[in-house]
């Protein structure tokens, strides 16, 4: 079966596509033939990342995460053999390959009706989109801010916040190219984050400032996004594309604002009935067509080029890797 890995840092061209054996599932764990991968941002950062002190730094040989959707072929001891032949998606270190070895605690089935693309939303994006949405309290009424609003996490919570109420959805986009994305999918006003003067677009819109922020960009926009919030508003930081996490001084939280970090890892490990219900859920919403999968796609055998797309801002919604 084909793999992908690198073994030095650096840019896209990094990537080795190589021949390995299929792997053996042990205990607890499942053989997936892979339908999909949904690649991540982050893997960019930790390709590039060659600071020890980052929490963006691997060692190499490293792996690349993602979101495997596909078949289980077999199981692994203790591992019920009922779940072969089921079609599951699961969020990975090592997901770019042919077949990748799965720990069967947090499989998220997937319907059969179900793309591959609304599949592989399930276990990551979505669930970070709904959860960081969750995590803010966002209320009918209420104005909400996404930044990276047209990438895959964005896109998704610019449809949640409007279908859980939120009177204005504005979204922050890194491009000019990217503007009209997520308008198409509800957003009330779209502005670009990298220009001067966005957060006074967001002001004009929104006089009486943003109640909830969704936040994963980290850097200067972060702490303009703290601004932005209005009394008692919330800002809920899920990552940092720019690769900076700044410290923030209390004194900005005095206004009542708050800031709360978000992670899918900690949901699972703090409420893991949550985690699984809020998969459940999204499995409800692309199934009746309520919530939209925006994918492009490309080989496998592309992953240099989906890291480079990746790396120029290029992708809109999710970018799969398809074998």
């Amino acid at each position: 079966m084909r793999r992908v890995r690198f073994y030095t840092h650096g840019g896209p061209e990094v990537l080795v596509t190589e021949e390995a054996g299929i792997p053996v599932p042990g205990p607890g764990q499942v053989l997936v033939r892979t339908e999909a991968i949904g690649v991540n941002y982050v893997d960019v950062q930790i390709r590039r990342e060659t600071d020890p002190d980052s929490i963006y730094f691997r060692s190499v040989p490293a792996t690349l995460t993602g979101d495997v959707v596909g078949r289980v072929e077999a199981t692994g001891p203790d591992t019920d053999p009922a779940l072969t032949g089921t079609r599951v998606a699961a969020l990975l270190e090592d997901a770019y390959a042919d077949y990748v070895v799965v720990d069967a605690e947090w499989l998220a089935g997937v319907p059969a009706e179900l793309s591959a693309g609304a599949a592989s939303m399930l276990p990551t994006v979505g669930a970070v989109a709904l959860g960081a949405l969750r995590t803010g309290r966002l209320g009918a009424g209420e104005t909400v801010l996404v930044t990276a609003g047209a990438d895959a996490i964005g896109h998704l919570a610019v449809q949640l916040a409007r279908q859980r109420g939120a009177e204005m959805v504005i979204a922050a986009a890194g491009s000019p190219a990217k503007l009209s994305f997520p308008k198409e999918l509800g957003a009330d006003v779209v502005v670009n984050y990298s220009e001067p003067g966005w957060a006074d677009l967001v002001r004009d819109a929104a006089p009486r400032g943003v109640d909830v922020v969704l936040e994963a960009v980290g850097g200067q926009v972060l702490n303009q996004c703290i601004g932005l919030l209005a009394p008692y508003g919330r800002a809920v930081v899920f990552g940092a594309s720019s690769g900076d996490l700044p410290i923030l001084p209390v004194r900005t939280l005095f206004a009542l604002k708050s800031v709360i970090g978000f992670s899918l890892l900690a949901l699972r490990a703090a409420a893991p009935e949550q985690a699984r219900a809020n998969v459940a859920e999204l499995a409800r919403l692309f199934g009746s067509g309520a919530l939209r999968a925006c994918t492009q796609e490309l080989p496998l055998a592309d992953a240099i080029r989906a890291h480079q797309m990746l790396e120029d801002r290029a992708v809109t919604g999710r970018l799969l890797l398809v074998p």
